[in-house]
């Protein structure tokens, strides 16, 4: 710990690291780019097989190494009192897109056996903007000093800014007046709803923020969704508009059978059934699956206009655990000829959820994922349990950090000859 080091970069990891190697084990640098030569600190020796490090000053700068765009979580300032949550900022935007669909391609390599190629796709207005502004939602600290921002990266350390240029305008307009206003021990959610007032969301230590009945409203084309105030909502302005219309085209119509018992799993406020409803208006079922109890109950407000749709509370797995229990031979009929959108957790769906879809068999399946290599692990449980990947999209959701969004299509082997599927 605290030893500084000449490290050659190599390549990209997973988590806004890039890669060297020292002494024999494997060193993951923060606030580099492969192809540099950079002098680190070690920050963590914990472990055997790696190491830790923060740059603290290049030596031999890439080609698209960009004064960073944020000057808190800059060199200039010693690692340990940089702020996070802009890991990429001192990249080039193209780089950083390319440096992600890295990432994305070596994981479905290295987990799933799949060989593909993506690109990173940029949200609208990003490009023009240098990615700044799109911030909707930050969570903002305080500690026993008095001061209130973000945590330094990697740590619980809160470090003041001057500023916040990834945030929307309104929600950096909002942090100017925290300071004097909040108690140490405080979590501050800024958030700029855009179909509502913004606001900010305080709580005590590390409970999270209250829930309750006060709902906000989110507007995604001609719809308009609501939401507890402090419940999940995409964190990029333009994030809703990209998925909804990412997933509408993800779905093979060939496949598609209103009448089938299709599913919108993990699916929060309706974002993405009514996504699906919009896509093949007029008789089709959509039930949304969600353990946050007052997610579904916006989610059933939201969708009220869809006679086929419902929402129904609970944890994922066990609804798909009780549907096979309790199934009817025409219900499995009509699962067989579902499609079914799941969105999980940075976590991934995980392997009981997996083997449930294999044995249920939908006809397509539409994954919304914010982790490659979460999706990489479940890729690799469909395919081997009879999907085959079709079609895969990633865009640039979170501009100047490692997060990464992806939407891909995954159909029943058996069906890529046929193309068509009926729930009769």
């Amino acid at each position: 710990m605290g030893d500084e080091i000449e490290l050659d970069i190599t390549n990209v990891a997973h988590g806004g690291v890039c890669v060297s190697r020292y002494g024999g084990r494997v060193v993951f640098v923060a606030d580099t780019i492969p192809g540099e030569r950079v002098l680190a600190r070690v920050t963590e020796a914990r472990k055997k097989s790696f190491v830790r490090a923060s740059t603290v000053r290049v030596i031999t700068a890439s080609e698209h190494r960009r004064e960073h765009v944020w000057a808190a979580a800059s060199l200039d300032r010693d690692p340990a009192e940089r702020a996070g949550g802009a890991e990429f900022g001192h990249i080039d935007l193209a780089e950083q897109r390319r440096l992600l669909a890295s990432v994305i391609t070596d994981s479905l390599r290295r987990m799933a056996g799949i060989e593909r190629e993506v690109v990173v796709e940029a949200a609208p207005g990003d490009d023009e903007c240098n990615g700044l502004g799109w911030r909707t939602r930050i969570s903002l600290h305080t500690d026993a000093a008095g001061r209130v921002g973000p945590y330094a990266a990697r740590t619980h350390t809160v470090v003041e800014v001057p500023d916040y240029p990834l945030a929307h305008h309104e929600v950096a307009m909002l942090t100017l007046g925290l300071p004097g206003t909040v108690r140490a021990g405080q979590t501050l959610d800024v958030i700029a709803p855009s179909a509502s007032p913004p606001f900010v969301a305080v709580s005590e230590g590390s409970r999270g923020p209250q829930r309750g009945a006060a709902r906000i409203r989110e507007r995604v084309g001609s719809r308009e969704f609501e939401l507890s105030k402090t419940g999940f909502w995409q964190v990029h302005l333009a994030a809703p508009d990209v998925l909804t219309a990412a997933v509408q085209d993800a779905i093979d119509p060939a496949l598609f059978d209103p009448a089938a018992d299709n599913l919108d799993l993990y699916g929060g406020v309706g974002l993405l059934a009514a996504a699906v409803l919009d896509r093949f208006p007029g008789k089709t079922r959509i039930t949304t699956v969600e353990s946050d109890v007052l997610a579904t109950e916006c989610a059933a407000d939201n969708l009220a206009d869809s006679p086929g749709a419902y929402a129904q509370t609970g944890r994922v797995d066990r609804y798909l655990a009780n549907y096979q229990r309790g199934a009817t031979p025409a219900e499995l009929a009509r699962m067989r000829a579902a499609t079914i959108i799941l969105d999980p957790p940075r976590s991934g769906a995980g392997g009981e959820v997996c083997a449930a879809l294999i044995s249920l068999a939908p006809a397509q399946l539409v994954y919304v994922a914010c982790d490659p290599v979460a999706f990489a692990r479940d890729a690799a449980t469909l395919t081997a349990g009879g999907y085959t990947l079709t079609g895969m999209r990633a865009f640039d959701l979170f501009p100047h950090t490692h997060h990464v969004e992806i939407v891909a299509t995954l159909v029943r082997s058996d069906l890529l000859g046929s193309r068509s599927v009926s729930a009769e």
